[in-house]
């Protein structure tokens, strides 16, 4: 009876006890799921914001509370990892209808320790980028576009050793580019198009690059060695000189812009047995020679261009016949040249069935366009022959406003280049 009675007793201890247990056990397991940030980070992001402000329009920091009780789960565009370390830090929203930042980018960036993306979306960011994110050796994305950020590009960046993407773009930068950013292990993606940067490129570049974007600035110099990886290359609209003979090695290329420089010597004829390359811009250089003729070309080698592609020669000095080759190129502008001799068959086969949609050829010395008896011009079609040694057809008059009012050369420049070589 008395073991009854005790037991009967304790019952309700028992289970009170369990109750306790289980109620300990589930806040713990609600704390541990619950991710802090760290005191360290936390610190960082409000000195971040502390420096940038909300453009009218944009509500960015609307969800930076700094009593919350997890930032890395309330704030906007804050990732953490398993540690509670901000990983990602993404400034702005990048939305159409958002105008994004205004200010500066704070120094505590570098306090971000475990940080491996920065992403500054467009906005009126301006003032230098910290030298001290070269500091943090995790990073694999620095994209800093489409704002008003001034001085040079950080020497310390060429310490990066994980560093996959570097994007700079459209900025207000000055100075040379680090040398020792063409030397990063990992660096895939490189874009400083659209800013000031001055001087020469290095010699050679050993990073192995996918996508190099250097256009719109005031590079000079000559083209570096480039690795074979290059798929993408521009460095349209700089001061840049010399041979395009570092071209030669790059077989995986698909996009080629180095138009507007001061480029010279003749075209590499690799850059037309590349059936991968189908945007070509050569224009507005120095570049002489003729194209590569058929004979030289991979006796396999059926045709250049198809679906899509474009190729621009125009405003060079590029002289001789026009080879068959790029007569399957979509759009073809081989205008302001020096060719001479009939436009091949293929082009004028290529341009009537529709396979060519434009095709500029003013202001050059050809001769003759072989036009098919009662074919009619397809309306899809852009073809331009004027200012020519030819008088062109009449119901051929597609040209732009740039192409002048005269039909054709007057005779004495057609007689005296073609037979010295020479024109004004």
């Amino acid at each position: 009876m008395f073991d009854s009675a005790m037991a009967y007793q304790y019952q309700p201890c028992f289970f009170l006890l369990l109750f306790l247990l289980f109620s300990v056990n589930a806040s713990v397991l609600a704390f541990q799921k619950r991710s802090k940030i760290s005191a360290v980070d936390l610190a960082a992001l409000s000195a971040i914001k502390d420096c940038l402000t909300d453009i009218p329009g944009s509500r960015f920091f609307s969800t930076w509370d700094f009593t919350a009780p997890d930032p890395c789960s309330s704030f906007t565009g804050v990732t953490c990892g398993f540690n509670d370390r901000v990983t990602i830090l993404s400034l702005g929203t990048g939305l159409s209808d958002s105008p994004g930042l205004a200010g500066s980018l704070s120094p505590a960036l570098s306090n971000l320790t475990q940080l491996t993306q920065l992403i500054l979306f467009p906005g009126l960011v301006t003032g230098p980028i910290p030298p001290q994110l070269g500091q943090l050796t995790s990073f694999r994305v620095i994209s800093l576009t489409n704002n008003r950020l001034t001085g040079p590009i950080p020497p310390s960046f060429s310490t990066l050793p994980f560093l996959h993407t570097l994007d700079l773009s459209s900025n207000r930068l000055t100075g040379s580019i680090p040398q020792g950013l063409m030397k990063l292990p990992s660096l895939k993606v490189m874009v400083l198009s659209w800013n000031e940067l001055t001087g020469e490129l290095p010699r050679t570049v050993s990073a192995q690059l996918l996508h190099l974007d250097l256009k719109k600035n005031k590079i000079s110099g000559p083209l570096p060695r480039l690795p074979s990886t290059v798929r993408y290359l521009s460095v349209s609209e700089n001061w840049m000189w010399g041979p395009l003979k570092a071209l030669e090695s790059l077989s995986k290329l698909v996009y080629l812009d180095v138009s507007m420089n001061q480029f010279s010597g003749p075209i590499p004829a690799s850059l037309f047995l590349n059936p991968s390359l189908t945007s070509l811009f050569l224009q507005r250089n120095n570049l002489s020679g003729g194209l590569p003729s058929s004979i030289k070309m991979d006796p396999t080698f059926q045709s250049y261009g198809g679906q899509g592609s474009i190729v621009d020669l125009s405003h060079n000095f590029i002289t001789g016949d026009i080879t068959p080759f790029l007569a399957g190129v979509e759009t073809l502008f081989l205008n302001n040249n020096h060719f001479t001799g009939s436009v091949p068959e293929e082009y004028v086969k290529s341009v009537y069935d529709g396979t060519t949609k434009t095709l500029y050829l003013q202001h050059n010395y050809l001769s003759r366009f072989p036009l098919p008896q009662g074919s009619t011009l397809p309306d899809t079609v852009s073809l331009c022959l004027s200012y020519n040694c030819m008088v062109p057809p009449v119901e051929i008059s597609a040209c732009p406003a740039s192409a002048g009012s005269h039909p054709s050369r007057p005779q004495l420049q057609c007689s005296v280049f073609t037979h010295r070589g020479f024109t004004n």
